[in-house]
């Protein structure tokens, strides 16, 4: 069974995006409010934050891939 090119495309963007917000967020870590924190094996608030590193960190994934696909476009 073939994998689809948008779907190994997908993939490999949400790897970065979560390999990217994590990065941000533990590096971050020790400047954010206590509450923001994670505090491991338990849900709170800095698992949401984390969450949402990496929820920005895919966006900028997908602009960057957008625009990097609209300048090649532009060259042919």
């Amino acid at each position: 069974m073939a994998v689809s090119r948008q779907w190994t495309r997908n993939f490999i963007d949400s790897l970065i995006a979560v390999l990217a917000g994590n990065a941000a967020y533990f590096l971050l870590l020790p400047h954010l409010p206590e509450a923001a924190r994670h505090v491991p094996f338990k849900t709170d608030l800095g698992l949401l934050v984390d969450g949402w590193f990496c929820l920005v960190a895919f966006g900028l994934v997908k602009l960057a891939r957008k625009r990097k696909g609209t300048v090649q476009s532009r060259r042919h």
